[in-house]
């Protein structure tokens, strides 16, 4: 029996998402980033004899308990999406969701320290089985390495300061708390940004902690081998690093997005984009859900 928490997570851009993948009832999909189950649901209503294959890393996902014949969980990272589906005996598919936000109950679980609301340690780890956590990069990592965090996982003007701050404030005493790092923040920050400077922090520490990024870059890769002639690549992403990613690789074939051409002059992109720009949601499905509000998705078929 399937059921969808939707206290877990409400699935953004759903309809557009599903549409974008133009399911085959006897085909077989690629669900990345299960979360709640939103998603996944919708694809097992519009197959018959299909399969779909869902990936997620943290133990707490519902898709544990999930029961159907056409459904396959992997409780693992979708960045070994190749290694699952040769084990479970598949060698193309017909088309790949992922929703790269972090679920609703990954926020509203406050102990797993991924919402800045609260009092709670730094850990933001998807996988609590791994050792890395926010705790670790902000009271071991040197300096620098918290400045190059910020600034290339938080597009943060100000990363150098609040990397100092950060390195002065644990000299004197550890942070553990998700409220001690804010209010470190809050002090060396203009009161005018300081929301978005404090999103933008745990933002960083978040895609260090879990290697988001190349995790992304991995399944960008792997969908052009594992997809299918006319196979659909369906993403949401949710920041500017991921949807970059996104937009260059299935543009150009490359993480440049430098777009090569042969002697015709036709692109040799191994995607054609099915949406000129990213879809975003409407101003009714941000009113029903805020979390969706930076949504941005992208649709590409395979050449």
């Amino acid at each position: 029996m399937i059921t969808t928490e939707l206290n877990y997570h409400i699935p953004v851009l759903l309809k557009e998402s599903i549409e974008g993948l133009k399911i085959k009832p006897d085909g077989i999909y690629v669900d990345a980033t299960f979360g709640g189950g939103g998603h996944s649901k919708e694809i097992l209503k519009n197959i018959k004899n299909g399969k779909l294959i869902a990936f997620d890393k943290d133990n707490d996902s519902p898709g544990n308990d999930w029961i159907d014949s056409r459904f396959i969980f992997v409780n693992h990272d979708f960045k070994y999406i190749k290694r699952f589906l040769v084990y479970y005996g598949f060698t193309k598919v017909d088309g790949i969701l992922a929703d790269l936000g972090v679920s609703s109950h990954h926020f509203d679980v406050a102990e797993r320290g991924f919402s800045h609301r609260g009092n709670y340690k730094l850990d933001m780890r998807m996988d609590r089985n791994q050792e890395l956590t926010a705790f670790e990069i902000i009271n071991n990592y040197s300096e620098s390495d918290i400045a190059n965090i910020l600034f290339q996982y938080g597009e943060i003007i100000e990363s150098k300061l609040l990397a100092k701050k950060i390195c002065e404030a644990r000299n004197k005493k550890q942070i553990e708390l998700t409220s001690e790092l804010v209010d470190i923040i809050k002090r060396n920050t203009n009161p005018k940004n300081e929301g978005k400077t404090i999103t933008l922090v745990f933002q960083a520490l978040r895609i260090a902690v879990n290697n988001e990024l190349d995790a992304l870059k991995s399944l960008l890769l792997s969908s052009a081998e594992i997809l299918k002639p006319k196979g659909r690549l369906v993403i949401i992403s949710y920041h500017s690093l991921e949807d970059r990613m996104v937009k260059n690789y299935t543009r150009s074939g490359n993480f440049a997005g430098n777009i090569s051409k042969d002697i015709y002059g036709k692109s040799n992109s191994i995607f054609s984009y099915i949406t000129k720009k990213a879809i975003i949601p409407t101003q009714e499905e941000i009113k029903t859900n805020p979390r969706s509000r930076s949504a941005h998705l992208r649709i590409a078929e395979k050449n």
